[in-house]
């Protein structure tokens, strides 16, 4: 039998819809998977394999092929355990099939069943509301990320086998409600206060004017001088951050994979400490395979995220 799941992969900081294709068919037993897959997608036969059997339900012992589409885009990550996974159970017929059309599925799965977090759902998540998505099924974890873009319907589980209750059943499951709005307003300042400088008349008059004309600012001096301890401040007397202005920059932390300790949305403006030695694509973030920030190709990790 045939079965197609939704799933997305990350192009830079955008998301591209693609399709799961699972095909359990007679023949010699084993899983291949075909559409440009990474290692880490690749060695998801084995974490499905191991994790369907932990959570109870019954590994086909035919041929089962998994064609990622579309198959000239390249896949990576362990974002395709979960989809894989009710792909297999979609199409040995035991899950019901009739949802999988409405949702995106992302996670990654443990050996035993539970889902871990991955990295790009706000990403995802924009992008699923783009193309129509209904919702997102993803891990706990995540789901107050994912839930954050409006118009979604998001629904977060713990393990493997709730995700089939789920799709069985979808009536036992409440969907994540979050307010981004009320999320934002009730945020508080997480960074470093300008106020705790004593001194540095000048340099704080500079700083003020800079963040109240948003003019450009270069501090010049010897080292230990203050430069970065006042620079660091800055964000302190900016502007807060609109909604539109939190989700942009939300989103390029999920990306980057560094959004679980900053919760559900980034309400502080960023401020990045690159080396002062990072050559000009170090400072855009690059790579084999493109991730933005420059902690990703900088030499030194002397940075603040942001």
């Amino acid at each position: 039998m045939l079965a197609k799941v939704w799933s997305a992969s990350l192009v830079g900081i955008d998301a591209v819809k693609v399709g799961v294709e699972v095909d359990v068919a007679g023949g010699l037993p084993g899983i291949v998977v075909v559409g440009l897959p990474d290692t880490a997608v690749q060695e998801s036969k084995e974490r499905v394999k191991t994790a369907l059997k932990n959570a109870g339900y019954a590994f086909p012992v035919r041929r089962i092929v998994v064609n990622l589409t579309p198959a000239d885009l390249r896949k990576e990550g362990p974002i395709f355990d979960l989809p894989i996974s009710v792909g297999i159970l979609a199409a040995s017929e035991q899950v019901n099939i009739e949802l999988l059309a409405d949702y995106l599925f992302l996670g990654e799965v443990s050996l035993d069943g539970a889902l871990r977090s991955v990295a790009g759902v706000l990403a995802i998540a924009a992008a699923a509301r783009r193309m129509g998505i209904k919702g997102l099924v993803v891990p706990a974890d995540n789901a107050r990320e994912a839930a954050v873009v409006k118009g979604l319907t998001v629904y977060g589980f713990q393990h493997l086998s709730e995700v089939a209750d789920f799709l069985n059943e979808p009536g036992r499951y409440p969907s994540v409600q979050l307010d981004g709005t009320e999320e934002l307003a009730r945020s508080q300042f997480q960074g470093l206060d300008l106020r705790d400088v004593k001194g540095q008349a000048q340099a704080r008059r500079a700083l003020e004017i800079a963040a109240a004309g948003g003019h450009n600012l270069i501090f010049v001096g010897p080292p230990g001088s203050g430069k970065t301890m006042l620079a660091r401040r800055l964000p302190g007397i900016l502007p807060p951050l609109t909604f539109e202005e939190a989700l942009e920059v939300t989103q390029i932390h999920s990306v980057a994979g560094m959004l679980k300790e900053r919760g559900a949305l980034v309400s502080d403006r960023p401020f990045r400490s690159p080396h002062h030695s990072a050559s000009g694509p170090a400072l855009v973030g690059g790579g084999s395979f493109p991730r933005p920030g420059e902690n990703f190709t900088c030499p030194s990790r002397n940075f603040v995220p942001g």
